[in-house]
């Protein structure tokens, strides 16, 4: 486990360094590290090392980690693409989701969602390149979808969050989603978060303005099987 701490060190150093170039707080940034198929040990690891928030992107995997990990103070993100069927249990678990795209997942979200609990934190994901096999909503979309969520009872809305195409330009395609958060934000929808950069392309994604990075391989290594 002494590789995940060396490598979760380099990663805390760069965030503050790319942080740093573009005028932020490093603490302005939240390293939201990705246990798929990570080994709940591994998130201990983390956890030791300083890391908080987690996420996971596949509920039947991430619901025996999140129990045996409950004595542990963290932060659970959701990551993943959501199907309808799923919604009680992120709702039920989860302390953010990532992924919302549609009004009938966040309905479900906010129906489902304890009222004793604290509102569930969402994001909108944009799906800026029309990728029929990606979720999220369209970038003409968001700002209708954003003011109905904004509405729901047991949710806050938080902000966007984009995975770039695949091969496209990300440093693009960060600002562009940067662009459209204020571009909401005009219209009177309040939004605070920017989740997008990964592993490969997290810097970029600080420098136009990601609130949070979520990083897997960098911090983990490889995936197990």
């Amino acid at each position: 486990m002494t590789e995940i701490t060396d490598h979760l060190a380099d990663i805390i150093e760069r965030v503050a360094r790319a942080a740093e170039r573009a005028n932020r707080s490093p603490s302005s940034v939240t390293i939201v590290a990705i246990g798929k198929q990570q080994l709940s040990t591994s998130i201990v690891a983390a956890q030791h090392a300083g890391l908080r928030h987690f996420g996971e992107s596949y509920v039947q995997e991430a619901l025996p980690k999140i129990a045996s990990l409950a004595h542990l103070d963290l932060t659970w993100h959701f990551v993943g693409k959501l199907q309808a069927n799923k919604t009680r249990d992120v709702a039920e678990t989860f302390d953010w989701v990532h992924t919302v795209d549609r009004l009938k997942i966040a309905e479900r979200l906010s129906e489902q969602r304890s009222p004793l609990a604290a509102p569930l934190n969402v994001l909108i994901q944009v799906n800026q390149g029309s990728e029929m096999q990606k979720g999220g909503a369209r970038p003409e979309d968001v700002a209708e979808l954003a003011r109905a969520i904004a509405a729901l009872p047991r949710l806050t809305l938080r902000g966007l969050m984009t995975l770039p195409p695949q091969g496209d330009n990300p440093k693009r395609r960060f600002a562009e989603l940067a662009a459209l958060r204020a571009e909401l934000e005009g219209q009177g929808i309040e939004l605070d978060s920017l989740s997008m950069g990964m592993s490969a392309d997290f810097e970029e994604a600080i420098a136009a303005g990601a609130t949070h990075v979520r990083i897997g391989t960098a911090i983990f290594g490889a995936r197990n099987p």
